[in-house]
């Protein structure tokens, strides 16, 4: 008899518990989340009545790929254009609200006396609220068409960038064992470099590869593909110093790009929910009933600081962006709970071995009871802040009022010198860091094998001729893009004092192109200084005045943006994607809400002019999408079938009316339903018969008697080829199809047969 390895009987074990805690959790109606955290509680060797694991190292194994998974499938939910989308509100909210919470978890770590690495995991493990738990309650309570749920989920967004940056500097931090101002700031900048790094030659290449090679994908080979890629950046960003969750990550945030997102989207999430649930099962399993007990209090205290602290900071946050003061509280009360990343953060301290044994069990007893409070701080939220600003005094109300107002105009505005500032900034970072990519790389690999190949002089030349030959596209665009721009033109014959300024963006870019140049050259060649000098500005100025430069500049950045853009352009032209001016329309008290029509609705066959939902609801109809057709500002005379999407503008209260009103379907009574039973009858013609001698357009017997001539039998024939004008004789057999009491009232005539 062969031998089991114990890995598969330890798989076996994990998997049959966490089916039958999921179908558990499932029927009561509870995140899946707690009940694989049950089910490794329940395979843990700390109950000593259940089966255990025996293997905990490659547990251990599997539960990594898990989080490399999670983070790959969060990467392809996520947009780095989301930031941009969400705006002010979410950014400055988002940012209040975890350091406010990472301050809070270090106070309370260094109250109760724990390590400094403790304290300041604690702070990230509580930072966070749990995006799957959040929007699970918002979908199970009908609130997903509410406005503030938006600005909710915009948050979550945010948070969970902002997440794996906070695992990047707590990993830097850890390895470390400190808390270096600049250390810690030249890890950062690392960061952000290998970040723009990566999602610039990420999107300029992969899209293309996978447009390519379209032809080629099937859904097995997409699903090999794009895991290639993953774990290739997996490996990548190990190489440089970062996590495997952070390369998994910033995979998925490319290929989310891409037009192929939802294709892989819906390969990667059954691999995912495998090793995700393998994750959390091993999360269970570091639960120690007696560890809880021991620590009890510290855990009270953690939950209510995670309930308070969210709810505080999360109201304070919003409304500091200039939200209403009933929308701040509604998100605060929102935000009430830990998830997901308070557990791959406690994961990550574990395996840096720098967080002690009692911290892991202490956050997941946190995680399951704030998660358990979840719907019901959410229900809260609204009779708190109506009771609030009932109490608030007037003078309060007021200020709230014109903060709020105040706010938002600051928020929307942009000038001239914000804009052509703001573009230039991002050009020269972004082209910057990709000279010095190509440079180190360079340096690396190519200057050390030309040198090798042609020994001497002639390597270095030739080096230097492909080094700036490779970043001279990308040089002129730092130094002319924007040159001729309509913000730059428009603020150069605006005034005369703006000539020195723009004049000294110009010139401080050139000398940027002019020390890329000279860096190659002083490394390469033993010149002097002044000599090294006027070769580069040579260079430059053979770089600017050339139009195939330019030229190959300008694809470079087209083909860029095109890829960048071509998930919204697929999706606005297939119906799926909203309109830009959606967001604008958030920043006031009206809102744009999608709307399926139901194949049972009353609407279904009425024009928009009998509907006349203007002036029944309030609302306006904006777009109809019809299938792979969209009908934008229609008219009164476009009727409404089952299946359409409407996309309509209106206030919380009138799209919730109108959203009741849309399901109704049309009454279905009994009487109905018995009578509209189809059948087939013979109608003979008698010489006694009405119909004799009549055509089948005189007899009346579909527009009078609602029935259907099937065929008409005459002798030997059975005609099937009729119209109108067939004239009924004595001895037709004529078939009859219609609903049964049509059929009967025919019967009346006497001539059925």
């Amino acid at each position: 008899m062969s031998h089991l390895p114990t890995l598969i009987a330890d798989l076996a074990l994990i998997l049959i518990c966490a089916g039958v805690m999921t179908l558990l959790f499932k029927k009561l109606k509870q995140p899946l989340v707690l009940g694989y955290i049950v089910a490794g509680f329940l395979a843990s060797p700390h109950l000593s009545f259940t089966p255990s694991v025996i293997d905990t190292a490659n547990i251990k194994i599997w539960a990594d790929i898990g989080v490399i998974f999670l983070l790959f499938a969060l990467g392809l939910e996520f947009s780095f254009k989301k930031i941009l989308k969400v705006g002010g509100t979410a950014i400055i909210a988002a940012s209040t609200i975890m350091i406010c919470m990472i301050f809070l978890g270090i106070g309370i770590g260094v109250g109760f006396g724990w390590q400094r690495m403790d304290a300041l995991f604690l702070g990230g493990m509580i930072a966070m609220s749990s995006t799957t738990i959040i929007y699970k309650a918002f979908d199970d309570l009908g609130l997903r068409k509410k406005q503030f749920t938006s600005l909710v989920l915009s948050i979550l967004i945010l948070e969970d960038i902002l997440a794996i940056v906070l695992m990047v500097m707590l990993s830097t931090v850890a390895v470390r064992n400190n808390f270096e101002g600049a250390e810690m700031f030249a890890s950062i900048g690392k960061l952000l470099f290998f970040i723009i790094l990566w999602f610039t030659v990420g999107i300029f290449l992969i899209p293309s590869l996978l447009k390519r090679t379209k032809k080629l994908m099937s859904e097995e080979t997409l699903l090999i593909v794009s895991l290639a890629l993953c774990f290739g950046m997996v490996v990548l960003a190990d190489r440089v110093g970062f996590s495997a969750p952070f390369g998994a990550f910033i995979m998925g945030t490319i290929l989310a790009e891409t037009i192929e997102v939802k294709s892989i989207t819906r390969l990667v999430n059954p691999v995912k929910d495998l090793f995700g649930a393998i994750f959390f099962v091993s999360v269970g399993m570091m639960v120690d009933p007696v560890m809880i007990m021991e620590y009890g209090w510290p855990i009270f205290v953690i939950t209510l600081a995670v309930i308070i602290g969210q709810a505080t900071f999360g109201t304070f946050g919003v409304l500091l962006s200039g939200k209403p003061l009933k929308t701040a509280i509604q998100c605060g009360f929102s935000l009430t709970q830990i998830g997901e990343f308070a557990f791959i953060i406690a994961s990550l301290g574990i395996t840096l071995g720098v967080t002690s044994h009692f911290l892991y069990p202490v956050v997941v007893a946190v995680s399951v009871i704030t998660t358990f409070l979840t719907p019901y701080f959410i229900q809260l939220s609204e009779p708190v802040a109506e009771r609030f600003n009932r109490r608030l005094p007037e003078s309060w109300q007021n200020f709230f009022m014109r903060y709020s107002t105040g706010s938002q105009i600051v928020v929307n505005h942009e000038n001239l010198w914000h804009k052509l500032l703001l573009a230039l900034f991002r050009i020269v970072v972004v082209y910057s860091i990709i000279s010095v990519a190509i440079i180190l790389l360079s340096f690396r690999w190519l200057v050390p094998f030309l040198t090798h190949v042609i020994p001497g002089l002639g390597g270095e030349l030739l080096s230097a001729v492909i080094m700036i030959v490779v970043i001279s596209p990308f040089l002129r665009a730092i130094m002319v893009k924007k040159n001729h721009s309509v913000e730059f033109t428009a603020l150069w014959k605006e005034s005369r004092a703006n000539w020195g300024p723009l004049a000294s963006t110009i010139v401080l870019r050139v000398l940027l192109g002019i020390i890329f140049v000279m860096f190659i050259l002083i490394k390469l060649f033993q010149l002097s200084v002044g000599l090294v000098a006027g070769i580069a500005l040579f260079l430059v100025a053979l770089m600017i005045l050339s139009r195939r430069l330019k030229r190959q500049s300008i694809l470079i950045e087209r083909k860029f943006f095109k890829n960048l853009n071509s998930r919204e352009a697929h999706a606005e032209y297939m119906g799926e994607r909203r309109p830009k001016y959606a967001g604008c329309l958030l920043t006031r008290d009206l809102h744009l809400a999608d709307m399926e029509l139901p194949g049972e609705s009353s609407f279904g066959g009425k024009t928009l002019m009998d509907l006349d939902l203007g002036k029944k609801y309030g609302v306006h109809v904006v777009s109809i999408l019809r299938g792979k057709r969209r009908i934008n500002i229609p008219d009164g005379s476009v009727r409404l079938f089952p299946m359409d999407k409407i996309q309509v503008i209106g206030t919380d209260e009138q799209l919730n009316v109108l959203g009741q009103d849309l399901v109704k379907g049309i009454a279905l009574e009994v009487e109905n339903y018995e009578e509209s039973e189809m059948t087939l009858k013979q109608l003979l013609i008698g010489e006694d018969s009405i119909f004799l001698g009549r055509t089948i357009q005189e007899s009346g017997i579909r527009d009078k008697y609602r029935c259907l001539i099937a065929g008409i039998e005459r002798g030997d024939d059975f005609l099937v080829l009729f119209n109108g004008n067939t004239t009924f004789l004595v001895g037709d057999v004529v078939w009859l199809v219609g609903e049964t009491t049509s059929v009967y009232r025919l019967a009346d005539t006497k001539s059925v047969c």
